[in-house]
């Protein structure tokens, strides 16, 4: 079963990743900010993150280079709100491999980390 780490400042949006990931069979585990990101990386070892952009403390897209110093290989999702283009971009170059705009759709949720998982 494959683990995802939630990373979003918003209670509401980790409880909703959180259904869909779990009724689709995902093992979740959760970070409130870009610092608790990194540290829950390297202490869970998640096949993927999905990562908000806009948080306290470090923003998902300095959060997103510091895991993939950690590890190359670590597989990141960006979730965004709209407007955000510019971010997902920077995102993008940073070495995300997906993203996913918010208010989402659970299937698209699930396409973008099927896909990636594979």
């Amino acid at each position: 079963m494959p683990k995802i780490l939630v990373v979003d400042d918003a209670a509401f949006m980790r409880v909703t990743l959180r259904n869909v990931l779990a009724t689709a069979g995902f093992d979740v585990e959760e970070a409130t900010n870009g610092a608790e990101a990194v540290t829950r990386y390297s202490e869970v070892s998640p096949d993927l993150v999905t990562m908000d952009i806009t948080m306290p403390e470090k923003d998902g897209i300095q959060a997103t280079k510091e895991i993939l110093k950690l590890d190359p290989n670590a597989r990141v999702v960006m979730v965004t709100a709209l407007g955000q283009e510019k971010m997902v971009k920077d995102a993008i170059l940073a070495g995300a491999k997906d993203f996913i705009v918010k208010p989402f759709q659970p299937d698209r949720v699930l396409n973008a980390l099927t896909r990636l998982l594979s």
